[in-house]
């Protein structure tokens, strides 16, 4: 968006409509303060454009038919064409009868070749959508080429220019966007099984066929009146791409139809506004540049899809497993060791790692920045302490590896020495309430297959509280020890 308003500053200014030449922050003034009647026009069509682009393009992205979206787009082009050559002018209500009526004979011809012949939805989709916009091409020239042809402004509808929006059509424009409003209010349950499971919305005994067909007569609506705001070309975009934004920040219905809503009044508030500044520039692409720009921040940021969070998780994900190899390397260096002491000789680790010191010590300094371990230099020695809270993090880990380890050879009939990569990847995945239903399983086991501890919940309780007579509990030492 910036470096649209960069492009637009740098271009002769020039308004939506017939304003002279002037500053581009005059332009910014006038947009904003809407006192140019062609403004307002533009900008109220462009919100009631957004808000019923964005609630019926959320049904279109849940039901997967995008591609339904773009051919109803191209469809409804001859039927443009025919109105204007039937009312022999700009006509807005004869060019939305023509529109209308070539969106839904698109919309029946793809369903007659997908229920007669062998050929899928998507090459019926696509053969129709080619086939309609060649013919309201070919239209499209003949109308240029009579006497009036060059004013009929019938080439808006390939790009879209809300300037050209007339009262009319706004009204018409909000007409469509409120029935759709009132319609998924009223029947928001009815189209939300359907969109989600057919078979399911049938055996309720709802009338799927009829509800279907309501929902793709108001895309159809939405996309006739659309037409001139957006153009043929892109109105498709504004359908599916607020709705795909959205789709990426929620898994709720609700929140993602009033989302996609938002999103695609945005879309057309930023696509007036920047064809505002610039000189002569279509409406339709800005819209979907201000569309398009709001899913890659969408793509990029959403907290629970998107591709930096995601990025961010699974970095975590590493630093956590990384650490819990660490913990349980050190867990097997005093085990090794009869559990005497409470600190691990960073060399006696670095060799139970089978890597150099430099290495271990970057280990064990990521392992201190979460406050579970210390190092300290004890008669020349440097030594690794774990905090009551590290030791109990080390015993789980090794817990889960080796009660892993024990369900596969007993209840998966696994040979023991095949079991241990499998374990090293379970053991940090596996959940408090799965362990318990594996202790449950296995009897409360105490050993693995090797023969070796397995620390119990019980036990890592008692390791935190039991010390020798006299002596204060320190936290790292195992039962009876």
């Amino acid at each position: 968006m910036a470096l649209g308003l960069l492009f637009c500053a740098s271009t002769e200014a020039a308004r939506i409509s017939d304003l002279q030449e002037t500053d581009v922050w005059e332009q910014v003034f006038r947009f904003f303060s809407m006192r140019d009647e062609v403004v307002r026009t533009a900008l109220l069509g462009s919100v009631f454009l957004g808000i019923s682009c964005g609630l019926l393009g959320s049904f279109i992205v849940v039901r997967k038919l995008s591609l339904f979206g773009d051919t109803l787009s191209h469809a409804v082009l001859p039927g443009v064409a025919v109105g204007y050559l039937v009312a022999g002018e700009k006509d807005p209500f004869a060019i939305f009868v023509g529109a209308t009526v070539a969106g839904v004979l698109g919309t029946v011809m793809v369903n007659l070749v997908k229920k007669t012949t062998h050929i899928k939805e998507d090459s019926s989709l696509g053969m129709v959508l080619a086939g309609f916009y060649g013919v309201g091409i070919v239209l499209m020239n003949r109308i240029q080429k009579l006497p009036t042809g060059t004013q009929s402004g019938v080439d808006k509808f390939l790009f879209g220019q809300a300037a050209a929006l007339s009262a009319t059509e706004v009204w018409m424009i909000g007409g469509v966007a409120v029935a759709g409003v009132v319609m998924v209010l009223l029947f928001y349950r009815q189209f939300l099984v359907g969109s989600f499971d057919l078979g399911f919305a049938r055996s309720l005994g709802l009338p799927a066929g009829v509800f279907n067909f309501l929902l793709m007569m108001l895309l159809a609506f939405t996309v006739v009146v659309s037409l001139q705001a957006v153009g043929a070309v892109l109105v498709s975009a504004m359908l599916v791409i607020p709705a795909a934004s959205a789709y990426l920040l929620t898994d709720r219905m609700n929140r993602m139809l009033i989302l996609a809503s938002v999103f695609g009044v945005l879309s057309g508030v930023l696509g007036a506004f920047f064809s505002f500044l610039g000189n002569s520039l279509p409406t339709g692409p800005l819209m979907v540049l201000a569309a398009s720009t709001v899913f890659t921040l969408s793509f990029l940021f959403s907290p629970k899809h998107g591709l930096v969070s995601r990025w961010r998780k699974r970095r975590s994900g590493q630093k956590r497993i990384e650490n819990e190899n660490t913990l349980k390397a050190i867990y097997h260096v005093r085990e090794s060791k009869g559990f005497a002491g409470e600190g691990v000789n960073v060399k006696d680790l670095a060799s139970r790692l089978n890597e150099t010191m430099e290495e271990t010590f970057r280990r064990l300094n990521k392992l201190k920045a979460t406050g579970v371990c210390d190092i300290k230099e004890i008669e020349g020695k440097t030594f690794a302490f774990l905090n009551p809270d590290g030791w109990l993090r080390a015993c789980a880990v090794v817990r889960n590896h080796r009660l892993w380890e024990l369900y596969l050879t007993n209840q998966a009939e696994y040979e023991p020495d095949h079991v241990h990569d499998d374990a090293e990847v379970i053991e940090h995945v596996l959940g408090e309430e799965t362990v318990r239903r594996l202790e449950r399983l296995l009897d409360y086991p105490a050993e693995d297959p090797h023969g070796k501890l397995i620390p119990s919940l019980a036990d890592l309780q008692r390791s935190l509280t039991q010390g020798n007579q006299g002596e204060k509990a320190t936290g790292y030492r195992m039962p009876n020890q």
